[in-house]
C-alpha cells in the first residue's frame, strides 16, 4: 500500500472505486481545493487501486463551536514558535483537519484508515503545527475506538452540516451530531 497526494490523473479511478453519492464528484471538490493550496487530499492505493482517502483540510474545521474550542486549547504562540517549515496556509489555530477519512468497505480493519492518519499526522508535522483535528460522528464507535488508540482526545462535541446535490437533482442537506477529536503533535 502507498499514500500519495490525489493527481488529476486519480480523479476516474476515485470516481469509480470510490463514488460519492454526490451528482458532482467530491474527489474533483477535494483536488479542486488542494490545487487551490487549501488542502492536501490523501490517497491510499493497493495493488494500483485507490482503496481509502482523507484531506487535510490547512485552515481547520469550518464548525464555529470547534474554532472557539481548538483556540481556546492551543496557544497561539505554539503556532508561531518557528513558524511553519513548509509553505502553503496555516491555520490561525494551529490545527488542520482530517476531513473525509474513508476506507473501501470490504477493507476496513486492515490498517488503511491508520496509514492516512499518520501520513496527515506527518505532513502537519512538517509544518510545525503543534495539533492536527478530527470529527468522528457519534454513531461510529469503530472509527471513535481507533482514534483513541491512535491518541486523539476530544475536544467539543458540535453539529456536522453539509449538502449535496444527488444523482435525481435533489438538495440533501445533512447534519451529524459529532465530537471533535485532537492530537498534539
Amino acid at each position: 500500500m502507498k499514500i500519495i497526494a490525489c493527481r488529476a490523473e486519480d480523479l476516474g479511478l476515485l470516481d469509480a472505486h470510490l463514488p460519492s453519492a454526490s451528482a458532482e464528484s467530491h474527489h474533483a471538490a477535494r483536488f479542486a481545493r488542494q490545487e487551490a493550496g487549501e488542502s492536501t487530499y490523501l490517497l491510499a492505493w493497493r495493488d494500483g487501486l485507490p482503496v481509502g482517502h482523507g484531506e487535510v483540510r490547512w485552515h481547520g474545521c469550518a464548525a464555529p463551536e470547534v474554532r472557539a474550542a481548538v483556540a481556546r486549547r492551543i496557544a497561539p504562540e505554539a503556532v508561531t514558535s518557528g513558524g511553519p517549515s513548509v509553505s502553503g496556509p496555516t491555520p490561525a489555530s494551529g490545527c488542520p483537519e482530517i476531513n473525509g477519512l474513508a476506507v473501501a468497505e470490504h477493507l476496513r480493519s486492515q490498517g488503511i484508515g491508520t496509514a492516512l492518519i499518520h501520513a496527515a499526522e506527518d505532513l502537519a508535522r512538517a509544518r510545525r503545527l503543534p495539533a492536527i483535528g478530527l470529527g468522528v460522528d457519534e454513531t461510529n464507535p469503530r472509527a471513535a475506538a481507533l482514534y483513541a488508540r491512535l491518541g486523539y482526545e476530544a475536544l467539543v462535541p458540535y453539529v456536522d452540516r453539509w449538502s449535496y446535490v444527488d444523482r435525481g437533482g435533489l438538495r440533501v442537506e445533512c447534519a451529524d451530531a459529532c465530537t471533535f477529536l485532537v492530537k498534539r503533535l
